[in-house]
């Protein structure tokens, strides 16, 4: 490089560096300088200090002051979303997550309504205590910051008192921008960025929270409805367009005692237009009394709904099914619903949790009981449009008597074609498998699918799966699926060896319909 071109550029910048050292060598600048570096140490205090955790109910909960430009709340409950409130206006928002549930303490309160009255009193308590304690760890922070970093950088005591008073000013200044700006009404318009099912409780008191809860539940259905509607409108999946001589039959499975999941489902069946509900099991989560009054959301569908028995279901599960108005209890014995001949056996096994017998039953010896009711229905001689069973290896065994089996139990969709033409078809969970939900890394997924039939032929002809859920984001997908063959011939299955007498329970016969208590 020539020492020309750099003396030349030097020459240059020597008088605008002169003229920037004499703006900041100025009273005023430096003064705002030092003003400047005790804001910044306050903001960044008020954020670093801004965290407490403190238990609310069941869970744990963690607060927060996070950086943003419009300020708000934002709830976060994974795996179930997170919902954002225009709560103020200014330059820090606050966030409050769940970050753990005690499980025990959760089924206490399903359990017991008593317990859930005395622990909702103590809610509202236990948050004020947990923002009181993160907003002084937060404002005495800021003011260290504030004081040190400008001690730090201009190393006198004068400034540093200076940076101390910015910090204080500054908090101020936050603290008018949020009460000028607070709006009380913005819980009544909540912003969904995933699934709310049934925490709410956590902010408020009891009165608030059912009014809260019947508000979040409601956006909830909407979601549904909004997300189906886009769908119609753009989807580029193959047209397969409903008209009368359809029957929209809508599958559910695995509900483990999730309140979201009836109000999903009352958005899907109205949006579609379903003609009958088909629940292949696990309403409850144990099958305890206590847990009876969950039924009695069925009679509000105001469609038929045939229910079979899952293992987490009792047979006090099953009588308070029954006793809904528009349910159909099968087990082992087939109705004529909406034009359809259902066939629907209840789970053998009692088993709500790993503490009970029998949980432990083989594919093998569940596909033996199946056999067995299946020689049994082939004998009457009048064979169903659809079988219903829990669990997948009972439900094959009916394969070849009908064109299409249903079942859960594997919290997990899949459906194939069996070698003899029927079709089975495993639903995943329209609970987000409940409680167990939250016990993965990633969440279970709300899963549900409206079948579409011939009124003609009774045999099916396409379905949409619709999937919610993602962790701490919306996710709604629904996808379309044609029947390939919808008449395809059904043919009997290969000859197998007669199932053995001897009974897959241990105790020589299925379990009774006592409701254990957990250990």
């Amino acid at each position: 490089m020539p020492r020309t071109w750099v003396r030349t550029t030097v020459t240059k910048i020597a008088p605008t560096a002169r003229r920037a050292r004499a703006v900041l060598s100025g009273r005023w600048a430096r003064l705002a300088l030092v003003l400047a570096v005790g804001a910044a140490g306050g903001y960044a205090g008020l954020l670093l200090g801004g965290h407490a955790t403190t238990p609310v109910g069941p869970t744990d909960v963690q607060f927060a002051l996070t950086p943003s430009w419009d300020g708000g709340t934002t709830l976060k409950l994974p795996p179930l979303g997170a919902l954002h409130l225009d709560t103020h206006w200014g330059p820090v928002s606050l966030e409050a997550r769940v970050i753990d549930l005690r499980p025990d303490e959760a089924r206490k309160l399903i359990e017991n309504d008593a317990e859930l009255d005395r622990v909702t009193d103590q809610i509202a308590e236990e948050i004020r205590h947990g923002v009181s304690v993160m907003l002084a760890r937060a404002l005495g922070l800021s003011l260290l910051l504030g004081f040190l970093a400008a001690l730090a950088l201009f190393r006198s005591w004068r400034r540093a008192l200076l940076g101390l008073a910015a910090s204080a000013t500054g908090l101020i200044a936050l603290t008018l921008a949020v009460v000028l700006t607070f709006n009380p009404q913005s819980v009544a318009e909540p912003r969904y960025t995933g699934l709310l099912a049934n925490a709410p409780q956590v902010v408020g008191d009891a009165q608030s929270v059912a009014a809260r809860f019947s508000v979040y539940r409601a956006q909830l259905a909407h979601l549904v409805g909004n997300v189906s509607k886009l769908y119609a409108a753009t989807s580029t999946l193959p047209t397969y367009e409903p008209d009368p001589s359809t029957l929209r039959v809508l599958h559910v499975s695995d509900i483990h005692i999730n309140p979201a999941a009836w109000n999903v489902i009352r958005s899907v069946s109205a949006q579609f237009q379903a003609d009958l509900i088909i629940d292949s099991g696990d309403l409850m989560d144990h099958g305890t009394k206590a847990e009876d009054k969950f039924a009695d959301a069925i009679s509000d569908l105001k469609v038929p709904y045939v229910y079979v028995r899952g293992n987490h279901d009792s047979k006090g599960t099953q009588k308070a099914v029954a006793r809904q108005k528009n349910a159909i209890v099968l087990d082992d014995t087939t109705r004529e619903v909406e034009g359809l001949r259902i066939y629907g056996v209840g789970d053998p096994r009692y088993t709500p949790d790993k503490s009970t017998r029998d949980d432990f039953v083989g594919a093998d010896q569940l596909r033996a009981v199946g056999l067995t009711l299946a020689d049994k229905l082939r004998s009457t001689g009048k064979l169903p449009d659809i079988a219903v069973a829990h669990d997948p290896a009972e439900a094959e065994a009916f394969s070849g008597l009908t064109p299409l089996i249903l079942a859960g139990h594997a919290h997990a969709r899949s459906t194939k074609l069996l070698p003899t033409g029927t079709r089975l078809f495993v639903q995943g969970s329209t609970g987000g498998a409940g409680l167990r939900g939250l016990e993965r890394e990633e969440p279970t997924p709300i899963e549900l699918s409206v079948l579409y039939f011939s009124r003609a032929t009774h045999r099916l002809q396409g379905w949409d799966d619709l999937r919610l859920g993602g962790l701490g984001l919306t996710s709604a997908q629904i996808e379309r699926h044609l029947e390939p063959d919808p008449d395809r011939p059904i043919k009997p299955p290969a000859p197998s060896p007669p199932p053995t007498p001897t009974s897959p329970f241990p105790s020589g016969e299925p379990p009774t319909s006592t409701s254990p208590r957990r250990r």
